[in-house]
């Protein structure tokens, strides 16, 4: 995939990190991207150690003017835009009785809105050059409903939804849709009590097995689209 350039949210850490570095070993020059400066510049040395090309930019999803400019900075710099990968998001593990409703508004607005606002802003670039991916990390969450965290599993269920009404509207532009639907993985999302209950009989997938299904995703045909992946730690039932 050498020459190809890839936005990554959530770049810092966890998931996004692994993908950021999987990628940039097929020569595709990332973006990374997310709130706090100092993981993406991380990410991106480590990148750069290895031989490829990273940039760090802090961005806040849920700005959609910070948005567009990530858009058109990453078009200016490099050309075009072949892959976004939406993966930033936050966790809630409360109960509907006696949750925090701010912190339910943080979890939609970066999870739901932010995703909109990601999709918003680059979508016009990968119209004008009639080519282009978008390949949104979700959650077996957005496909399943249980007890512990209804938040987050309703963000998830929406991310879903815009998803299916997403790759109607554009793939018929030439525009790549994927969303890919992990279980368990070994991230800062699963220390609490829920996840650390499974995690007494399931052992977490790890942030690169997510990365791996991303690149995959992402260097099939021109003709071909993987459009859903559903993964789970093998005895994970949920």
């Amino acid at each position: 995939m050498s020459g190809k350039v890839a936005v990554i949210t959530g770049g810092g850490t966890g998931i996004g990190a692994a993908t950021a570095q999987e990628l940039a070993k097929t020569g595709t020059k990332v973006v990374v991207v997310g709130r706090r400066p100092e993981p993406l510049q991380e990410v991106s040395e480590t990148i750069s150690q290895m031989g490829g090309v990273a940039v760090a930019h802090p961005t806040d999803i849920t700005d959609f003017s910070a948005m567009q400019n990530l858009a058109e900075t990453t078009i200016e710099r490099f050309g075009q835009i072949d892959l976004v990968v939406a993966n930033a998001a936050v966790h809630d593990a409360s109960s509907i009785h006696d949750g925090d409703p701010h912190w339910w508004h943080k979890v939609i607005d970066v999870n739901v809105v932010g995703l909109l606002f990601t999709v918003r802003a680059f979508l016009p670039y990968m119209y004008k050059q009639e080519f282009g991916h978008l390949l949104i990390v979700s959650s077996l969450s957005g496909r399943v409903t249980y007890v512990g965290e209804p938040i987050y599993v309703t963000s998830k269920h929406a991310q879903v939804a815009f998803v299916e009404c997403l790759r109607k509207e554009v793939t018929p532009k030439g525009i790549k849709v994927t969303i890919i639907e992990p279980g368990l993985v070994e991230t800062p999302f699963i220390d609490n009590p829920m996840g650390q209950k499974i995690k007494e009989t399931v052992t977490p997938l790890d942030p690169l097995d997510v990365a791996n299904a991303v690149r995959f995703a992402f260097e099939q045909p021109k003709n071909c689209t993987i459009y859903e992946i559903s993964m789970r730690p093998i005895k994970q039932l949920l």
